[in-house]
């Protein structure tokens, strides 16, 4: 069995944000010719073009069909986030999104998987559509951003949440989003070369060192894009424990190394070594297979990097492909075994 963990969708068409709310900075969809579509600032700025297989579900599963996957967990495009906005906007824009991820999800209850979002920036409605997710919706959980304006992971304003989040076993998939250092690094795209994964070990460490881990010890959470920098730099980040606990360990925490296997992170790392280093450091069932569809950063040919791998046994790879993310949904494998590999009949 294959399940993606992390993967995106967009509605087809959504209402005008600016004439809703009554100020900018929102994003609109542009379909300009069929099967193509701009995403653009309602200032006219250019943010990305997309094609059908990012809104129409028909021709995703034609892709999971192609490429023999059985599940694809979803989740809304970080830019749609929207936490700068006013809360009771941002969480009105949530409820949207995520009946939008249901309908999607309760139409092909053996294909997909969606994962919410939230009006993060307070607290007290993300709570209200978290628990509708799970609750009402039927979702495992909700994604949520590496960071909130000024508040890293870490701020006491969301210990509510987490503790909500953990009595209702949601998993939260972190996804980075305004990067470090996005404003300087323009160049070579940059901020998702770069930032990205800066700004995934900034999630993971600000989680970590202010003591979440030890505050909600059953909250599950997972960390995309392999969790970016944070195993590569992991020797860096405990030597400035040792050597500067003044500075790091003002919440006395544990060492670094003893979080490993606290929190999960995807497979998406792009090359064999890096993955055979984090299998060796998190152990496979704390890693799951993630794609980032549609996106052209994502591992698009969808694990064959993984199955290619010969030094990885038939356990290992089981585990990454569909344990891992079952485990972390709180999820049965039953609830996605089919007769087949053709693409399942919309429920009625």
């Amino acid at each position: 069995m294959k399940i993606d963990i992390h993967a995106h969708i967009l509605p087809e068409q959504w209402p005008d944000l600016k004439e809703r709310y009554g100020y900018g900075g929102f994003i609109r969809m542009d379909h300009h010719t069929h099967g193509r579509a701009r995403m653009v600032y309602d200032d006219g700025r250019f943010f990305r073009e997309v094609e059908e297989n990012c809104w129409n579900p028909e021709r995703i599963l034609e892709d999971m069909d192609k490429h023999n996957v059985d599940a694809m967990t979803l989740s809304t495009v970080p830019v749609l986030f929207n936490y700068w906005a006013q809360p009771e906007h941002t969480h009105d824009w949530a409820q949207f999104i995520n009946n939008h991820l249901a309908e999607v999800q309760n139409t092909y209850p053996r294909r997909f998987i969606g994962l919410g979002t939230v009006p993060l920036q307070h607290p007290v409605l993300a709570i209200q559509e978290l628990t509708r997710c799970v609750k009402e919706l039927g979702m495992p959980g909700v994604q949520i951003a590496s960071h909130v304006g000024t508040m890293d992971l870490d701020d006491p304003a969301f210990y509510p949440f987490y503790d909500a989040a953990q009595k209702l076993g949601a998993a939260l998939l972190v996804h980075p989003w305004e990067m470090y250092g996005s404003a300087e690094i323009k160049k070579y795209w940059m901020p998702w070369l770069v930032g990205m994964p800066a700004e995934t070990t900034r999630a993971i460490c600000s989680m970590l060192f202010g003591g979440i881990f030890d505050r909600f010890p059953d909250l599950k959470v997972m960390f995309v894009h392999a969790g970016g920098s944070f195993p590569h730099t992991l020797g860096r980040i405990v030597h400035g424990y040792n050597c500067r606990p003044d500075l790091v360990n003002i919440n006395h925490v544990q060492s670094p190394r003893s979080y490993i296997g606290r929190f999960w992170i995807d497979a998406i790392t792009h090359d064999p070594d890096a993955l055979r280093y984090v299998i060796k450091l998190f152990g496979a069932h704390r890693i799951a297979h993630g794609t980032d569809y549609p996106f052209p950063l994502g591992d698009l040919e969808h694990g064959k990097m993984i199955e290619d791998m010969e030094d990885l046994d038939k356990e290992t790879k089981e585990t990454i492909f569909s344990r891992s993310a079952l485990e972390f949904l709180g999820l049965e494998r039953s609830a996605f075994e089919r007769s087949d590999t053709r693409t399942e009949v919309p429920a009625k």
